[in-house]
């Protein structure tokens, strides 16, 4: 039964058996396969997702870079919660890396069952803003790694450039 595989992850434990058996029809299941593009950064956001087994990346393309990986999502992590968000677009790129499987919510699925279930739904969003918040921290970090680890490749071009024109 999907409550049971669902009532295990971070975000739905703190749900009661009567308030995830009212969730449960809103949950898809869907299989994941190596490469797959589950979502573009851009593209309509419909939907927000938990991994259940394999392994995604999120990939953030900057408008004047590379694209870069900000978030490796592992089981039960959740991703696309642009959706949740009310946003139009999603702001990052989501490609599978291992197969698996992912459930997935509609966000306007989300927003009526928050609307109908108020104690539930705010017990869900209390959830989910605990992830994303652990996520922007986790981001921040490797966003930041990334710039220094440009900053110290751009100091050491500067060096050589300075250096060789002596």
């Amino acid at each position: 039964m999907l409550s049971d595989q669902i009532a295990t992850l971070p975000m739905f434990r703190c749900l009661s058996s009567d308030q995830l058996a009212a969730l449960e029809p809103l949950i898809e299941i869907i299989p994941l396969s190596t490469q797959q593009v589950i979502f573009n950064q851009d593209q309509q956001a419909d939907y927000i997702y938990i991994l259940l087994s394999g392994e995604v990346i999120i990939q953030y393309k900057p408008y004047d870079g590379p694209v870069m990986v900000v978030a490796r999502i592992q089981p039960g992590g959740i991703f696309g919660w642009s959706a949740a968000l009310g946003r139009k677009t999603y702001t990052s790129a989501a490609v599978v890396t291992a197969c698996g499987e992912a459930c997935r919510i509609s966000g306007e699925d989300l927003q009526h069952y928050c609307d109908e279930y108020r104690e539930a739904g705010s017990v869900l969003l209390d959830c989910l803003a605990s992830v994303i918040a652990e996520r922007l921290r986790s981001t921040h970090e490797q966003v930041r790694s990334i710039l220094r680890h440009g900053m110290e490749l751009d100091g050491e071009m500067v060096r050589r450039i300075y250096h060789d024109g002596k």
